[in-house]
């Protein structure tokens, strides 16, 4: 007697939620979205004498990759909160800043100043409020501090403009730099506590 073909096994796909939440829950993940803020701000405070269009297209293409590795992060959080949509307006405001300082390059030191601050002050806000409506999210402290310093760097930004390319380009640089540490402590630790619960093992039936 034959099988029918219809009952024969299927390959199980896998959805692509579940791919996303899987990708971006990964220290790794965050390792890489920590460098996509810590190499700019190097390059930037290397070369401090550099023309406010260079400038401009190091931070835009930086805003470019932090949204798109965002908005992939932005699916290892649980609805909980509205901490995934927070996460995801982090990204869609991130990859929206990129443009709007890519396609004006030229742009005057005013107009660059005015869209980091923003971006940064808007995301900063963001980010604490997901530490603090998430308990389920580890290490909250330090997500709470992230957000913290971003919107202190926002601020800063937009109640001290400054007058001369260099002294905007020392200013950002040394920001994403601190901004870029902090995100790499955070992936380490989210390396450990993964570390830990694999060596947990599933917990009993």
């Amino acid at each position: 007697m034959t099988v029918p073909s219809d009952a024969a096994p299927q390959r199980t796909q896998r959805d692509p939620e579940d791919v996303l939440r899987e990708l971006g829950g990964s220290w790794h993940w965050a390792l890489g979205l920590a460098l996509a803020t810590l190499i700019p701000g190097i390059l930037i405070l290397v070369w401090p004498d550099e023309t406010l269009h260079v400038l401009a297209v190091i931070i835009g293409l930086q805003l470019l990759v932090a949204g798109v590795l965002g908005f992939v992060r932005a699916f290892s959080h649980s609805s909980a909160g509205g901490s995934r949509l927070a996460s995801v307006l982090i990204a869609l405001l991130s990859f929206l800043a990129g443009v709007l300082v890519l396609r004006h390059p030229m742009q005057t030191i005013g107009a660059l100043s005015l869209i980091v601050g923003v971006f940064w002050l808007l995301t900063g806000v963001l980010t604490a409020y997901t530490a603090i409506a998430d308990r389920s999210l580890a290490h909250r402290g330090l997500l709470f501090g992230l957000g913290a310093l971003g919107a202190i760097a926002g601020i800063v930004v937009l109640c001290f403009p400054v007058e001369t390319a260099v002294a905007l380009t020392r200013l950002l640089g040394l920001w994403l730099v601190l901004l870029g540490v902090l995100e790499v402590v955070m992936a380490f630790a989210l390396r450990s506590s993964t570390r830990r619960a694999l060596s947990l093992g599933p917990p009993p039936p």
